[in-house]
């Protein structure tokens, strides 16, 4: 892989040692003198280069937004450094349509968005002190151990959308060739000097894994490279933590990271001395205070096991709710519809374009973890209810699998399933084959399923030809533009149940509210007819109303 394009030991980033001062670093005591006695001129000049800088970057701005007005596929490549935006988002500047709404949540979570072009690293001690504020800077390390190249760049590049997702600002990225990892550092001894190399000269903070680490492949690497070392697990679990808004969503993440986080304590130094048992005097001794005692590590797995255990009462407590409400729609017999999907396959757009839901969109992984229900109905007056359930991902963490089971269970318990896929993205298949294994774990796989092929504006059509040739029922979309959205109601039309008891109905004029039963959305009206006793009505409906309207039923 190919170093990020721009690197803190290049000359814009630069930062004097602290003790000295201006652009003279030779430490000698005549720089220091002059550098406490400026000139009113020379102070003046400092402050016009911080203006001008300013007055350029906002110039930046506007002609970037003068471009993307103007066409939003201006300076869109095929392909991206690793530096620059991953593959596993999307490249268009556009991402919204009028049926996202007003996007406030949106705007609210980047509020306070850290953007690379604008350091908060001061260039000059002159400008009030010397001080280094930034967030987390990683570098990305994987293992291509089976696959070709291009599938290995490609994780390399998912991983990196999700540290950008994260918050952090990715410099540099490596995969070795390897049958399978090393048991002490995942990567191999040489690798990990590699790594502790590259994590040098860029000045990272963070190496992330593209897979999980053991605890003590995790230990040993930082003992290597020096720094923090995550692995793809703790990532995503990260992501989750920042974006879960609901009640349940919190608790449901809270106790994968704590499941997560069990068998990775460790302690160092006096955290790991033995405390002492019974009553311990002012001398720290005394009898009672000789035993054993416990670790401190073992009073905060004693502590996470209690935590556990208080979250997953929790958890239960929710789940009846959701069981009522989906026990309501089973009872009421209208039809479930579940849009699932790998994550930022654009199932939120869908959801907004067939609802008007205004649900969060952003153009990143797990942009959205709450599921949102919302109810519609077909162009024949059908009703039915479309769920957005939470995003998959490749290898996605059985913790989360386990955690989130009660809201992946909408899935599982849905007449039918749209199976939302990216065309655009450089291994659909991929996806489609990540999504399904999930499907798998929580019961899925005989739920009736058509595959939606989004974001056709940009796609490869040779990519959705040969997509369209693997899979027998699906529809080609585009949830921005429209495109294809029509064929979709109609594709979901014919999938959903639909009343089966077709009568023949004569309603006296004074029993409207009969007539009312048969306008909502659980019957099909065929034929109305008013005559001289009554309205006659020829329906199909569901077996439960067809017991209420039996005593206005017409036999031949």
């Amino acid at each position: 892989m190919s170093n990020a394009s721009a690197h803190p030991g290049s000359e814009n980033n630069q930062l004097p040692e602290p003790g000295n001062h201006g652009e003279n670093t030779h430490g000698s005591s005549e720089a220091d003198t002059s550098a406490q006695d400026l000139s009113v001129a020379e102070i003046e000049a400092v402050i016009d280069r911080i203006l001008a800088k300013d007055a350029a970057a906002g110039r930046a701005v506007r002609e970037d937004a003068d471009a993307e007005a103007e066409d939003p596929y201006q300076g869109v490549p095929s392909t991206r450094p690793l530096g620059g935006q991953a593959q596993a988002v999307s490249s268009l500047k556009f991402q919204h349509s009028l049926f996202d709404g007003d996007q406030s949540e949106l705007a609210e979570r980047n509020a306070l968005r850290r953007r690379a072009s604008h350091s908060t690293e001061l260039e000059d001690v002159t400008e009030v002190e010397y001080r280094q504020l930034r967030l987390e800077r990683v570098v990305l390390a994987g293992l291509w151990s089976k696959g070709t190249m291009a599938d290995a760049e490609n994780s390399l590049r998912e991983l990196a959308a999700l540290a950008e997702t994260a918050g952090s600002e990715v410099l540099d990225g490596l995969v070795q060739r390897r049958a399978k990892p090393d048991p002490a550092t995942y990567l191999g001894t040489g690798k990990a000097q590699e790594l502790k190399e590259i994590v040098h000269a860029t000045g990272a903070d963070t190496v992330i894994i593209d897979g999980d680490l053991a605890p003590s492949q995790r230990r040993t690497l930082e003992e290597v490279v020096k720094v923090k070392v995550i692995d793809r697990t703790a990532l995503i679990l990260d992501i989750f933590a920042q974006h879960a808004k609901s009640r349940e969503g919190r608790a449901q993440v809270e106790l994968a990271q704590m499941e997560y986080l069990l068998p990775r304590l460790r302690g160092w130094g006096e955290s790991m001395s033995r405390q002492a048992g019974g009553r311990v005097g002012a001398a720290g001794g005394g009898i009672g205070s000789r035993g054993p005692g416990e670790t401190k590590m073992e009073l905060d797995r004693r502590k996470i096991r209690t935590k556990m255990a208080k979250l997953r009462r929790e958890i239960a407590a929710m789940r009846p709710a959701r069981e009522t409400k989906r026990a309501n729609r089973k009872r009421n017999s209208v039809p479930s519809v579940a849009i699932a999907g790998y994550t930022n396959a654009g199932k939120s757009s869908l959801l907004n374009r067939l609802t008007d839901a205004g649900v969060l969109v952003e153009n990143a992984l797990f942009a959205t973890l709450d599921p949102t229900v919302r109810k519609t109905e077909t162009a024949d007056g059908l009703g039915y209810t479309l769920v957005d359930t939470v995003g998959f991902v490749r290898s996605l963490p059985t913790q989360l699998v386990e955690a989130f089971r009660s809201t992946l269970e909408e899935v599982a318990d849905a007449d039918l399933i749209l199976h939302i896929v990216d065309a655009s993205h450089p291994d659909p298949e991929g996806q489609i084959s990540a999504v399904r294994s999930v499907f798998a774990e929580v019961g899925a796989l005989q739920i009736p399923e058509i595959i939606i092929l989004n974001k056709a504006d940009i796609a490869d059509p040779i990519v959705i030809e040969r997509l369209r040739l693997h899979e027998s029922r699906n529809v080609v979309v585009s949830a921005r533009t429209g495109e294809g959205i029509e064929e979709l109601l109609e594709a979901i039309s014919e999938a959903i149940p639909h009343p089966s008891v077709t009568l023949t109905l004569l309603i006296p004029y004074d029993r409207g509210d009969v007539l009312n039963k048969l306008h909502r959305t659980d019957a099909e009206i065929i034929a109305l007819e008013h005559g001289e006793h009554g309205t006659l009505a020829t329906v199909r409906v569901r077996e439960d109303l067809a017991a209420e309207v039996e005593p206005f039923v017409q036999h031949a």
